[in-house]
């Protein structure tokens, strides 16, 4: 039999994963952060990282489907509306196009998808099917990426307003948000796989699920380091420097 295991082991456990897998520690991130990237380069990141944001509510909605439980629906449904917003004001979705039209960007062209790496969206879609197919206690596990964020963002709002003449508070509000809407989602998600992840197999399933996470976001980033920084080998349809400008 698979032994108990109590929650503070467990949640140390995922919190290591954080440590040592997150994606605040990528060559790209610590361009962008601190200044180095060139205007096309942020751009590349603004339309890859859309595929992410856009694919959100497509994973959160593919969970509720076959979630059972009408309490939890109810608390996992704020993430939808969170990303996806109103009819008129919108949401995450609608703050993360304003981000790109302040680096120059058409935000129609940004919200058709068209110009976003294969390899970023591979990991994007390989996300969604995870949390569609998985059992629920992976699906949940792996949203925990959301315990490391504050700390990203934080770094992100404060390196984007020092290097780029494009942050201003309307630009950045996706991030600004973000800080209270992830301790949100994560407090929940954490309390949930440390009540059922209470034995050593069940441990270490929420621990996979979160290392596939982190392997999800860290391909983005390689993607994009590899296409617009180091070798600059740009896939065929993969947006190029120029298309799709405001």
């Amino acid at each position: 039999m698979s032994r108990e295991i109590s929650k503070d082991e467990v949640e140390a456990r995922l919190r290591a994963i954080g440590a040592e897998r997150y994606h605040d520690k990528h060559p790209f991130h610590r361009m962008l952060h601190d200044g180095e990237c060139n205007p096309d380069q942020v751009r590349a990141w603004v339309i890859n990282r859309w595929a992410y944001q856009a694919g959100i509510p497509m994973k959160d909605a593919a969970f509720l489907s076959r979630c059972t439980d009408p309490d939890m629906r109810r608390e996992w449904r704020s993430r939808i509306e969170d990303h996806d917003g109103g009819v008129h004001e919108g949401g995450g979705i609608r703050r993360w196009l304003k981000l790109a039209e302040a680096v120059g960007l058409n935000p129609d062209y940004v919200a058709s998808g068209v110009g976003v790496l294969p390899a970023t969206q591979f990991a994007v879609d390989a996300y969604i099917r995870y949390v569609r197919d998985m059992p629920l206690l992976q699906a949940v596990a792996s949203s925990l990426t959301e315990l490391f964020a504050p700390k990203i963002h934080e770094e992100r709002i404060a390196g984007l307003f020092k290097h780029y003449d494009f942050a201003n508070p309307d630009s950045m509000s996706y991030f600004q948000k973000r800080l209270t809407e992830a301790p949100k989602d994560v407090a929940y998600g954490l309390a949930w796989v440390l009540d059922h992840a209470d034995t050593e197999e069940k441990a270490q399933m929420a621990c996979d699920a979160l290392t596939f996470k982190t392997d999800v976001l860290w391909a983005q980033l390689d993607a994009l380091h590899s296409a617009y920084v180091v070798p600059a080998r740009i896939p065929p349809g993969a947006w190029q420097p120029g298309q799709g400008m405001a």
